[in-house]
């Protein structure tokens, strides 16, 4: 990937663990320059930077940013334009989901953070980086929204499965408007199944949490990142718009 893409700049949100740090990680090794976002986190994904610093091409700078909060949003952003001129990958990793969040008893503000986190700051990231790449007549930029299968059926959480449907929705008209406004930036939904990361252990508990993982080979967060790294590296005329990924043992 090193030919357009070295030392371009790229947004990963959600950078301090699991899907989002392994795909930091594999930005900088193929030579990007990379802004890891994250909150809570923030401190794991200057852990990174420095382990990586010594031996990779590109480099990971940490900013601070809770994505549910729209300032802290457009300020992360004018910090990235300041700083690096603007956006050419923008990798819309964070997601939240909240196990109280039922349908039928879910409280209505783990129902609206759930909205905050898993639409809404992925919509306006969306926005804000495809405001810097047009500023800078940049035809070629990219677009990744991490969805998930629930994203395509529903299974568990219907209120999550909820949020997600709406990425995969939000995908599909975002290229549309891309295409008339005769636009090259591309988009690339990528759904993986199940993951192991920390996602299901902070949602439901360490028992529950590895009482999933133990059921069967799961896919590693590596293996997304790899996905990614192919829909970027693909001819700039070709658009992989959809990946769905699963374990081979994942019945649904």
């Amino acid at each position: 990937m090193a030919g357009r893409w070295f030392g371009r700049l790229a947004l990963v949100t959600g950078a301090s663990v699991g899907i989002g740090a392994a795909i930091a990680r594999k930005l900088v090794i193929h030579g990007m320059t990379v802004v890891g976002c994250a909150n809570n986190g923030i401190d794991k994904v200057k852990a990174i930077a420095d382990e990586m610093k010594p031996h990779a091409p590109g480099v990971l700078h940490p900013i601070k940013c809770d994505v549910s909060k729209e300032d802290e949003i457009t300020d992360m952003f004018s910090e990235i334009k300041e700083k690096f001129g603007g956006v050419d990958v923008c990798v819309n990793n964070a997601g939240i989901l909240v196990e109280s969040s039922a349908l039928t008893s879910g409280k209505t503000e783990y129902w609206r953070y759930m909205l905050e986190i898993n639409v809404m700051a992925l919509a306006i990231c969306t926005r804000e980086s495809i405001y810097q790449m047009t500023e800078r007549g940049i035809d070629d930029g990219h677009i990744f929204h991490i969805n998930s299968l629930s994203g395509h059926r529903v299974f568990g959480s219907g209120f999550y499965a909820g949020t997600k449907h709406m990425v995969t929705a939000m995908t599909e008209g975002l290229r549309q408007e891309l295409r008339e406004k005769k636009s090259n930036i591309r988009v690339t939904s990528i759904s993986p199944g199940i993951v192991r990361t920390e996602f299901a252990i902070r949602t439901h508990g360490d028992e529950e949490g590895n009482e999933i993982y133990n059921q069967m080979k799961n896919l590693e967060a590596d293996d997304i990142a790899n996905s990614l790294v192919h829909a970027l590296h693909a001819p700039s005329y070709c658009q992989i718009h959809d990946i769905l990924i699963r374990p081979i043992e994942q019945e649904r």
